[in-house]
């Protein structure tokens, strides 16, 4: 269903394309290489097994938490301004 004056299949196009962003996105931000033994933001050591279950990592589980946590809040997308929103 074409909407407005947009081709038909012109919304599905643009949501594969945010969809294919979004994954380059998250494969562009996988570590890789080899693991750090110390974490980088407080020098902890890192374990043996958090550095083999994810090869390059570079933070301790508390320190990546917190960089996560930070991110989080950062998000791409602004759900305030949506249509639905502005009804209630």
């Amino acid at each position: 269903m074409a909407s407005g004056w947009a081709r038909e299949g012109a919304v599905q196009d643009q949501i594969d394309a945010s969809v294919n962003d979004a994954v380059q996105y998250a494969r562009s931000n996988l570590a890789s290489g080899s693991s750090a033994e110390l974490c980088e933001e407080c020098d902890a050591a890192i374990p043996q097994a958090r550095r083999l279950a994810l090869p390059g990592v570079r933070y301790c589980v508390t320190c990546q938490q917190a960089i996560e946590g930070k991110s989080a809040t950062a998000g791409a997308f602004n759900r305030r301004g949506s249509k639905d929103s502005q009804l209630r």
